[in-house]
């Protein structure tokens, strides 16, 4: 069945109400790596219930939909589905705990043709309830690689942030364990590409990957300690291209330039020399 671009455009989502306590944003940031230096007190505060914070990278989980798109009325082939770009804009410092609500919808939908698929453009705004602020507004680029043709328009996408050419300014190496897929899963992606070696394999890889949205708090942590000297509400946005998978067990390096308040990146699996992470822009305060 061939995308209907008119109904996925219009695709219906509810609000979506996600209460979260200390023991949730305790969670994502072991699952993004947070606490691997046990003495470093900058980071206890993201693992450790007194005075806590949480990295803003936490709100892609928040409000989330879930895997909506293999709902058969979609008309997508959800085993060819790739997530592409994560693109978050920070309105105001995402609370250590509290109740949100997430708006979802689908914001674009480009045909690229029966060769090339379709890319498909998700944007969420999360909302505090207690005082009905807007938080954080995110969009993710999802690449729909066997749904080209259905007829839909075919303008061209935006082209992605360029990093400089010259070595970087600062880096930042930070270890995953070989656990942290399993960690992370738990912050609401279970997709068993994550955790089952049998389904890994079958997808083409030696074992089990780290999710790409780990990739990406890994990478805003790295951000967020070197720039930002640990404090996050100086992250404003943080957005990326994902372009090759972690294995749990690897070390990653963000790889940074500054320029005023824009700080450019990328990030390299150390073992494999191979960026994960690419065309990174984050702006700070």
């Amino acid at each position: 069945m061939a995308i209907d671009h008119d109904k996925l455009l219009n695709w219906r989502f509810d609000p979506i109400e996600k209460s979260y306590d200390d023991k949730d944003t305790i969670l994502y940031a072991l699952g993004v790596g947070l606490g691997c230096e046990v003495t470093d007190e900058s980071q206890l505060r993201y693992v450790y219930e007194d005075n806590l914070v949480a990295l803003p990278s936490m709100a892609t989980v928040l409000g989330y939909p879930g895997f909506w798109l293999k709902d058969p009325d979609t008309g997508v082939d959800w085993k060819k589905v790739l997530h592409g770009e994560q693109f978050l804009q920070i309105h105001k410092p995402l609370p250590a705990t509290g109740k949100v609500v997430g708006e979802n919808r689908v914001s674009d939908l480009i045909d690229k043709g029966p060769a090339k698929g379709a890319v498909m453009f998700l944007e969420r705004k999360l909302f505090d309830v207690a005082s009905g602020d807007l938080l954080c507004t995110l969009s993710a680029t999802t690449m729909l690689r066997g749904d080209g043709g259905f007829g839909g328009p075919a303008r061209p996408v935006l082209r992605p942030h360029s990093v400089p050419n010259s070595a970087p300014e600062m880096t930042c190496d930070l270890p995953t364990l070989e656990q942290a897929a399993l960690i992370y899963r738990l912050s609401g992606d279970r997709n068993p590409l994550h955790a089952d070696p049998e389904v890994a394999r079958f997808a083409g890889f030696d074992r089990p990957i780290l999710h790409g949205l780990s990739t990406y708090g890994v990478a805003s942590h790295a951000v967020v300690r070197t720039v930002c000297n640990y404090q996050p509400e100086r992250l404003r946005r943080f957005d990326v291209r994902f372009s090759a998978p972690v294995y749990p067990g690897e070390t990653i390096r963000t790889e940074m330039w500054r320029d005023g308040n824009v700080v450019s990146f990328r990030a390299r699996v150390v073992e494999r020399d191979v960026i994960v992470l690419n065309n990174g822009r984050a702006e700070i305060d």
